[in-house]
């Protein structure tokens, strides 16, 4: 929950210019709600995508205060964030709740970012891959595998974001190659095809390191996008 109109505009003027001339990287910027109009504004003759950071899971009804994914398309959204660990911990969100936003997302045309990941306790405790196989498997379960040729996943360690404590590249390689194959064993194309991103206190100092790893497709960045030059830095490593 960041930014204001001045701050997002010299954000993202700083941000459109110091990405337009990378090649093989696609970059996206998912803001709150009230800001998506100025999305729209300032990234439409661009080549950063936009999109929103939550989106409810039904397409219309009584819910007084929510935002429809048909809502975020009008708003020229490209992309929209499920699952995202402080959603789930914070607000109570399920998987089964995050397999229906992930529909509710594509049944609108835009691209879910699916997080999943594991707290320092599930991780001390040996259960970081039970964990994020239940994340993604309810999802499968809901939406098909064949849903994932349209999506983005995104491991975030809980415990690695906003902590300034990072999973080593080796770490991080060995959950997203857990998730690729996990996938794998449903179908092995939709694997080979899907991006995966890494979220975990990603900055400009590491992030070439984890985005060498054979299974890590980029980045789902967090404090570090509200530093223009920092992110813009995490994005030229991308290349």
């Amino acid at each position: 929950m960041h930014g204001s109109l001045a701050q997002n505009e010299l954000l993202l003027g700083a941000v459109k210019s110091g990405v337009s001339q990378l090649s093989n990287v696609d970059v996206a910027v998912c803001a709150p709600f009230p800001y998506l109009a100025q999305l729209k504004q300032e990234l439409s003759a661009s080549t950063v995508k936009w999109g929103a950071q939550d989106v409810h899971q039904l397409d219309k009804g009584a819910f007084t205060g929510e935002v429809s994914a048909a809502m975020l398309a009008d708003f020229g959204c490209k992309y929209v964030i499920v699952g995202h660990s402080e959603r789930r911990s914070i607000y109570g969100e399920n998987s089964h709740l995050v397999a229906e936003k992930f529909v509710a997302a594509q049944r609108a045309g835009l691209i879910p970012i699916l997080c999943v990941g594991e707290t320092l306790e599930q991780r001390e405790s040996g259960s970081t891959e039970m964990v994020v196989a239940e994340q993604l498997d309810t999802v499968i379960l809901l939406a098909g595998t064949q849903a994932l040729r349209n999506a983005v996943l995104a491991y975030e360690p809980v415990w690695a974001i906003g902590t300034g404590r990072t999973a080593s590249a080796a770490q991080a390689q060995a959950i997203h190659a857990f998730i690729r194959q996990r996938v794998a064993g449903h179908d092995a194309q939709v694997a080979k095809g899907l991006v995966i991103l890494y979220g975990g206190s990603v900055k400009a100092a590491n992030a070439a390191e984890l985005f060498a790893m054979s299974d890590i497709d980029g980045g789902l960045i967090g404090g570090a996008a509200l530093v223009a030059d920092e992110f813009v830095a995490i994005c030229r490593a991308g290349q």
